[in-house]
């Protein structure tokens, strides 16, 4: 699969995810985020989220631990928060 096939496969993933909640705070973070990264991070991001919305939130509001796996700048990037623009 190119870049443009699995981008836009992690577009849909990211706000389709069950809950409006999960889906402005993962497909915002896609949104602001994507553009600028790597392979490895693509991958990363493809492995997270395969993982259930409610583990997901929980790494970023900081109410569970993450897994090592998903620990460095990306998921930092999420913790943050200063991505979601609540479409209206």
């Amino acid at each position: 699969m190119d870049l443009s096939d699995r981008l836009r496969r992690l577009k849909f993933r990211a706000w389709h995810r069950g809950t409006r909640e999960a889906d402005y705070m993962i497909g915002c973070f896609f949104d602001r985020h994507h553009a600028g990264w790597s392979e490895a991070e693509i991958a990363l991001f493809e492995a997270l989220v395969e993982e259930d919305d409610v583990e997901i939130m929980a790494w970023a509001l900081g109410t569970a631990p993450a897994p090592a796996r998903y620990a460095g700048p990306l998921l930092d990037a999420m913790i943050r928060l200063d991505y979601v623009d609540i479409p209206r």
